[in-house]
């Protein structure tokens, strides 16, 4: 089970790793986003022209990464949307149940099922070297890319979550690394 829960820790740190790296590019968003303002503004009373096409998409690619990659970092904080209801009542291993079931009957075939149907989807976009439909837009086939990859980041956080909450069934002690208590929430 420690080779197990060695890998889970892995993806655990890519994890948190890649949603610290997603501040950033949220960062980048908010700029990309108040120099889209700033400009439109300036444009309709100077005619400079310092807004186009690749700038709005380049805002709305930006969002899409934010949205797309962060939710594997999302799921690891147990940040998602979640019915508390019956779940808070629950003992650590009730808690453990739930989070198996809703992984393998929820999670992991969702994310197959959408990342089958992404590829066709993915591969017609690198087929035709899909751009924008806007003069002066951006290429749309690399960010149509991303769809899959995140895809697989949520399925591969969805094994680390397995693997601890059956430690959990087993009696290991994971500590407060994992504790629902004293994991630090988003927010």
């Amino acid at each position: 089970m420690d080779c197990w829960l060695e890998w889970a820790r892995r993806i655990d740190r890519f994890s948190d790793w890649s949603g610290r790296a997603l501040y950033w590019l949220t960062l980048g968003m908010v700029a990309v986003g108040a120099f889209n303002a700033v400009a439109r503004y300036f444009d309709r009373y100077t005619g400079l022209g310092l807004s186009s096409n690749m700038w709005i998409e380049l805002q709305w690619y930006l969002f899409s990464l934010v949205f797309l990659l962060g939710a594997a970092y999302t799921l690891k904080q147990d940040a998602h949307v979640r019915v508390d209801v019956l779940y808070t009542q629950l003992s650590r291993r009730g808690k453990a149940w739930v989070n198996i079931l809703g992984t393998v009957l929820f999670l992991l075939p969702f994310c197959a099922l959408i990342l089958w149907m992404s590829i066709p989807f993915v591969t017609n976009s690198w087929a035709i070297l899909e751009g924008s439909p806007d003069p002066g837009g951006l290429p749309r086939y690399p960010i149509k890319t991303v769809i899959p990859l995140a895809l697989l980041l949520v399925m591969l956080q969805g094994v680390a979550i397995l693997i601890r909450e059956v430690a959990v069934l087993q009696g290991v002690d994971l500590g407060d690394e994992y504790d629902d208590d004293a994991r630090p929430r988003i927010g």
